[in-house]
């Protein structure tokens, strides 16, 4: 299982500097995937979670993509809506060839009704246009002469029961946000049955989830995997694991913005699942008496 991270690409304290810094600090910590989310109007309910400057996805992946020689380099998620999809076509395309085939892109329907009005997008339509504007994507992939895209994994975020149908018949793997365990254990068996009845194969599992280090246990019973003590996560990865996932995302942003002033707070909860998680172990690392 792999191990990703999503890296703030937003906030008071994101500058150039910074996002090298951080793609620096991830590859150098032997992470496999970095990953950016997606706004382009900083509308006032954007601004709300997420507030400029906001460094958009494309620009910013094939700056990193210079300054990085192994980690792959993804979107979490892309809003499918926003943008014309022969412009995303090309520009996922032209990312892929000049990363060396490194590039994943992670998409979603998106939720920032404000956003949508600014781009003069129909908020309503937002599921049936991600739909659309997947198949056009991969028409426009398959002709190699001009697109030359390689092989793009899709990734569909969501956590509804549309995200799921989008999942199981437009995406290579299913790439659910913040969950808890128990949840995503009940809505993997959701994407099976979904999978069954459209005679289609289950795709590949790749949460996102929290990434919250606590000096004390956390034991409420809603707590997001990826919370709590290294021994939690640690386990929550593990748990992970067992259930089949591909690669596991790690978001390091709790939502406050001024969090993007105090990376290295992130920094070091990062060093510290790196530095104890290996999978081909873990269970007898931990288990030992």
């Amino acid at each position: 299982m792999q191990i990703g991270v999503n890296v703030p690409n937003f906030g008071p304290g994101t500058d150039p500097g910074v996002l090298r810094d951080w793609a620096q600090t991830v590859e150098g910590l032997g992470f496999d995937l970095l990953m950016v989310s997606d706004h382009i109007a900083i509308t006032p309910d954007v601004a709300e979670q997420y507030p400029a400057p906001f460094y958009e996805p494309f620009t910013t992946l094939a700056w990193l993509a210079g300054i990085t020689g192994r980690i792959r380099l993804g979107t979490t998620v892309l809003i499918v809506p926003y943008r014309h999809p022969l412009l995303v076509a090309r520009m996922a395309a032209n990312l892929n060839q000049l990363s060396g085939g490194r590039l994943v892109l992670g998409v979603g329907v998106g939720w920032a009704r404000q956003e949508f009005d600014a781009l003069g997008v129909p908020f309503q339509r937002r599921g049936a246009l991600t739909d659309d504007h997947l198949r056009v994507i991969r028409a426009a992939w398959n002709d190699d002469k001009d697109y030359r895209a390689g092989r793009i994994p899709i990734w569909v975020g969501g956590n509804s029961d549309a995200g799921l149908r989008r999942a199981v018949h437009l995406g290579e793997a299913w790439h659910p946000l913040r969950v808890t365990l128990p949840w995503l254990r009940e809505a993997l068996g959701r994407l099976k049955s979904i999978a069954e009845e459209s005679r289609r194969p289950v795709p590949a599992l790749a949460p996102r989830i929290a990434l919250r280090l606590t000096e004390a246990p956390i034991t409420d019973p809603g707590r997001l995997a990826g919370e709590g003590t290294i021994d939690q996560i640690l386990d929550d990865l593990e748990q992970l694991r067992l259930l089949g996932s591909e690669t596991v995302v790690l978001d390091p942003f709790n939502g406050d913005p001024d969090e993007t002033r105090h990376p290295r707070v992130a920094w070091q909860a990062l060093a510290a699942v790196a530095a104890r998680w290996n999978p081909d172990t873990y269970q007898t690392e931990t288990r030992e008496p």
